[in-house]
């Protein structure tokens, strides 16, 4: 998936390639017509397990890194972690990448609509966090 080169890139990180590239596909899809900001998944580990690879999440941060920032979203605990240690250490990721608290699906589709939008990092990682306020009753 690609974007245009101002707008901030993101990263879907899950315990599950497939679920990561479905959300990722999905999100975009939602996002509308026209340009999207650049969407990677980074799911499971290398060899197609169940998991998180620190390995994928960075390879996964420099195909959408366009110099705007890099919004990462996590689906669970372990995923989390691993990309908390990663923003931490600072030597994996781009500079301005960042973990965004948000629900992973809804938080992924805000953030793709936003950062396609042009909005910068921090409304696009304010979007995708706006999206715990989701009432589905």
């Amino acid at each position: 998936m690609t974007g245009g080169a101002s707008l901030v890139g993101i990263v879907l990180v899950s315990h599950s390639g497939p679920v990561a590239e479905s959300v990722a596909a999905m999100a975009v899809g939602l996002a509308g017509g026209g340009g999207t900001a650049p969407v990677a998944a980074a799911g499971g580990t290398p060899d197609g397990g169940l998991g998180t690879s620190a390995e994928l999440i960075a390879a996964a941060a420099r195909e959408v890194d366009r110099g705007a920032g890099v919004a990462v979203l996590a689906d669970l605990g372990s995923a989390v972690l691993t990309v908390k240690a990663m923003v931490a250490e600072g030597d994996e990721l781009p500079e301005g990448a960042r973990l965004v608290d948000a629900p992973f699906v809804e938080g992924a589709v805000a953030a793709v609509v936003a950062a396609s939008a042009g909005a910068d990092l921090d409304a696009v990682a304010a979007a995708a966090g706006e999206a715990y306020g989701y009432r589905k009753e």
